[in-house]
C-alpha cells in the first residue's frame, strides 16, 4: 500500500508546496485513489506514475478551495484524453453541485459518467475489491471528513493437512477456496473458504484526516490503524496567535493526540505557507518536527510534495523518495 503527496501545503501554495492533494494506491500500480484535489493537482501529477485514466475514486474531505479548485480541470482533462470508466465523486454534496455549474457554464461536457456518492450520508460506508472505505466526522469551519482505508481481500494460506484429513485432493477446489471462493463438491459437500484457508496477516489500515481542530475525533478510528496523515498547520505559537477561527490542528496537538492514541505511525502535512524550507528560513519548517517530537514517540515524517510512503506488510511505514 503506497501513497504519494501531491500537496502540502495549507490554503495557498508556496514555490516548493502545491496545496492538498494525495494519491494511494492499494495494490500495484493501478487502480489508484486521490484524497482531495487542489487547484494543480493535475500539474503535479505529471511528475508522476499516476495516470487519469486508471483513477478510481475521488475523495473529497470538504468543499474548501484548497481542496477542491483543481477538481474541474482533473476531470475535463481525463475526458480530453479519451476516459470511458465510470468514475466515483465520494464528497460532500457541495461538491456535485460546484462541478456541475462548472461544466455547464464553461462549455465543457465529459465522456464518462460521474457517479457522486454522499460522503455525509449516515452509515457511510464505500469499498471495491482493495479497500473498504469509512469516514469519521471532523471540527473545522465547514462540514470535513477524514478517509479511513482497510485492505480487503488479503491472501489465504490453504490448511492443507485439513484438506487431505477430509478426503480432499489436489485440484481446482484449492485453488477456488484459496481466492476465497466456497466449492461445491460432485459429492453435494459444500467447502467453506473460511473453514480451509487463514488470512497469515493483519489488514493494513490508514486514515486520511481533512481540516480538523480536534484530533481526538479520530480516536475510535485510530484503534487497529497503523498510520494517520493528519494536518499541522501551525506551530502551537502560531496557532495561538491566529487564534481558534481558522480552526486548524497546530503540531503539538496531533502528536500528543498520535501519542495518547499509540499509533505507530505519524504523517503530518498541510503546512501553512509561512513556513519555510530553506535553510535560513523563518519560521522554518524544522520548528513543525521539533514541536512534534517532543510529544511523539513513535515514526514521524514531515510530508513534501512528490514523497512516496509505503505501509508495508509487516506493518511498517517507510518513505520512498526523498532524503
Amino acid at each position: 500500500m503506497e501513497f504519494t503527496f501531491l500537496g502540502t501545503s495549507a490554503g495557498t501554495p508556496t514555490k516548493l508546496r502545491n496545496v492538498t492533494g494525495l494519491a494511494l494506491c492499494p495494490s500495484g500500480p493501478k487502480p489508484w485513489y486521490l484524497v482531495d484535489c487542489g487547484e494543480g493537482t493535475q500539474h503535479q501529477l505529471l511528475h508522476t506514475r499516476y495516470s487519469v485514466m486508471q483513477l478510481r475514486a475521488v475523495f473529497i474531505t470538504h468543499i474548501h478551495g484548497d481542496h477542491t479548485f483543481g477538481l474541474p480541470g482533473l476531470l475535463s482533462s481525463a475526458s480530453m484524453l479519451g476516459r470511458t470508466e465510470p468514475l466515483d465523486v465520494i464528497a460532500p454534496i457541495q461538491v456535485q453541485r460546484f462541478i456541475n455549474a462548472v461544466i455547464e457554464n464553461s462549455d465543457s461536457s465529459l465522456s464518462y459518467p460521474l457517479n457522486f456518492i454522499d460522503s455525509e450520508k449516515p452509515e457511510f460506508h464505500w469499498q471495491d475489491e482493495h479497500v473498504g472505505v469509512t469516514n469519521v466526522a471532523l471540527s473545522h469551519r465547514v462540514s470535513c471528513r477524514a478517509y479511513v482505508f482497510t485492505e480487503r481481500n488479503l491472501e489465504r494460506q490453504l490448511l492443507q493437512d485439513k484438506l487431505r484429513a477430509d478426503g480432499i485432493e489436489p485440484g481446482p477446489s484449492w485453488g477456488e477456496l484459496q481466492n476465497g471462493k466456497d466449492v461445491q463438491l460432485d459429492d453435494g459437500r459444500l467447502l467453506r473458504s473460511d473453514d480451509y484457508t487463514r488470512v497469515p496477516r493483519v489488514a493494513r489500515r490508514l486514515i486520511v484526516a481533512g481540516d480538523n481542530d480536534t484530533p481526538e475525533l479520530l480516536t475510535e478510528a485510530s484503534k487497529g490503524s497503523h498510520v494517520l496523515i493528519h494536518e499541522a498547520t501551525y506551530t502551537q505559537e502560531v496557532a495561538d496567535r491566529v487564534g481558534p477561527w481558522p480552526q486548524h490542528s497546530s503540531a503539538r496537538q496531533v502528536a500528543r493526540f498520535a501519542q495518547q492514541a499509540h499509533l505507530p505511525n505519524l504523517v503530518l502535512t498541510h503546512f501553512s505557507s509561512r513556513y519555510q524550507s530553506e535553510p535560513g528560513g523563518t519560521p522554518h519548517i524544522d520548528q513543525v518536527a521539533a514541536e512534534a517530537r517532543q510529544q511523539y514517540q513513535g515514526r514521524l515524517f514531515l510530508a513534501r510534495d512528490f514523497d512516496t510512503y509505503r505501509l508495508e506488510k509487516d506493518l511498517s511505514l517507510s518513505r520512498l523518495t526523498g532524503d
